[in-house]
């Protein structure tokens, strides 16, 4: 049996308890291909779902991160970011069309799982959805679901590897060391745009996933 199938051997036999409550991942080469494999599900997950709250919401009930499996949306005001510079064109707006511009955090218990830039044209929402928006916490995602909206991906990115890239193909792999892995704050990031059911986009979308996503059986 070859290193890389002893490795995904041990993965496979140990990816169901991961859901479990667990002590911090160790620094060692199994639970870092379970790490790279959970992330790897979790950008899948996103990939395949219009709504990224929804989805960070059966993510937190699968693995238990909190009693409830409840997405609550944290804004965080006083920090406008201007609109990107190719945004207009991609929301097919004119340079004078009003955009308004949200950040949230996403949390789920304790935990929070995401960081949202998100602009968006109010023109294109009703305005019952521009008042909540305006006056409220909630997610954006939840908002907006009367729309049907669907979710095209421009980008994603993961931002840390627990493994080194060319891993699959031989190269060397990090030696395991006692204690907990190291896991940077920000682990994935997504660029996306939502259209509603005419087709129009009405809102670009950056997000950035934090390492409370593997933070399993930690309230």
């Amino acid at each position: 049996m070859t290193t890389r199938t002893l490795i995904a051997a041990t993965s496979l036999a140990v990816f169901a308890a991961t859901a479990q409550a667990r002590e911090p991942w160790t620094d060692d080469v199994a639970s870092r291909t379970q790490v790279l494999a959970l992330l790897q599900s979790f950008n899948a997950d996103l990939l395949s779902h219009p709504s990224a709250t929804l989805t960070l919401e059966r993510w937190c009930g699968v693995h238990q991160l909190a009693p409830e499996a409840k997405i609550v949306a944290h804004r965080i005001k006083g920090q406008d970011k201007p609109l990107p510079d190719d945004a207009r064109e991609t929301l097919g707006i004119g340079k004078d069309e009003p955009v308004r511009y949200r950040r949230v955090q996403l949390a789920c218990g304790d935990h929070v799982l995401s960081e949202a830039d998100n602009w968006y044209v109010p023109a294109r929402l009703t305005p019952e959805m521009n008042q909540i928006l305006d006056t409220t916490d909630q997610p954006f995602g939840k908002v907006v679901q009367a729309l049907h909206f669907r979710r095209q991906t421009i980008s994603a990115e993961l931002l840390w590897s627990p493994l080194p890239a060319g891993w699959e193909m031989d190269a060397p792999l990090p030696p395991s060391r006692d204690g907990a892995l190291a896991i940077p704050h920000d682990v994935l990031r997504h660029r996306a745009v939502l259209f509603n059911q005419a087709n129009q986009p009405f809102s670009l979308v950056v997000e950035t996933y934090t390492a409370e996503v593997l933070a399993f059986g930690h309230r």
